[in-house]
């Protein structure tokens, strides 16, 4: 079975690095799958699930908060400007913290406050999402 090298990596450390067979996340323009010897290519990805079918079988899941993805025929590198880990992902945490996106855009005094506001909004939406599609699998 023909496999791809797999990489994802945030600004704080290396999240996952090894052979996969598919891999699926959220892309500019929508859904990417991506399998061993795919087209080259580089597209930013949106905040979402990164779903990698590992080579032995198994399937790891990472949260990525937005970010660059580049693909070669052998080798995948998410570059994300966040990533957690799926087990790391606090569904609490998320819910908290898109409320308070919620209110800082009810409350926000400028353009750019509540710009700022919205996109933490959008993150932690994308976030429980992706969190509960994980704890589907």
């Amino acid at each position: 079975m023909a496999t791809i090298h797999v990489d994802v990596v945030s600004a704080e450390e290396q999240i996952f690095s090894g052979e996969a067979k598919f891999v699926a996340l959220p892309g500019e323009s929508g859904e990417l799958g991506i399998l061993p010897q795919h087209t080259p290519f580089i597209t930013r990805i949106k905040p979402g699930a990164v779903r990698i079918e590992k080579a032995d079988g198994g399937e790891e899941f990472v949260f990525v908060a937005g970010g660059i993805l580049e693909v070669q025929p052998g080798t995948v590198t998410v570059l994300a400007d966040t990533a957690i880990r799926g087990k790391d992902l606090d569904e609490a945490k998320a819910t908290e913290a898109k409320k308070l996106a919620e209110e800082a855009m009810k409350n926000a005094k400028s353009d750019i406050d509540f710009a700022v506001a919205q996109s933490e909004f959008v993150v932690m939406a994308a976030q429980i999402a992706a969190l509960q599609k994980f704890r589907k699998k």
